[in-house]
């Protein structure tokens, strides 16, 4: 069984993606709406994938992502974002992230394939 945590203020997102991923059957999904509440269950490596927003007012995505990398190497990471400049993109992925989704999400069944791909 994988571990998703998918931390994002919007619970909207929050709800969407988690009926997405509750679909699949080899997948447990854990929601965070705020940061601060998830920081430390992810920086333990518990989940295999972390879904996490840039843009949040208690912590933003790459602060987060900073913080868990400082004891977490192995948990892969999808940035999601509606504010995607090359800046960001590339602040993700010197930060560690591994890919990045753009919101508002286009096509379900992309994510869902892009969250098979990273967990594969």
């Amino acid at each position: 069984m994988k571990k998703v945590a998918i931390v994002d203020d919007e619970l909207e997102i929050l709800n969407m993606l988690e009926r997405l991923l509750n679909r699949e059957k080899n997948i447990e999904v854990r929601v965070f709406s705020n940061p601060e509440n998830a920081i430390e269950e992810v920086k333990d490596g518990i989940f295999d994938l972390v879904m996490l927003d840039i843009m949040m007012p208690q912590m933003n995505g790459i602060e987060f992502l900073k913080a868990m990398r400082t004891k977490n190497h192995k948990t892969k990471v999808i940035m999601m974002t509606a504010h995607s400049t090359l800046d960001r993109v590339l602040n993700s992925h010197q930060s560690g992230a591994d890919d990045y989704i753009l919101k508002p999400f286009k096509s379900l069944p992309k994510i869902l394939d892009k969250v098979r791909e990273t967990l594969a």
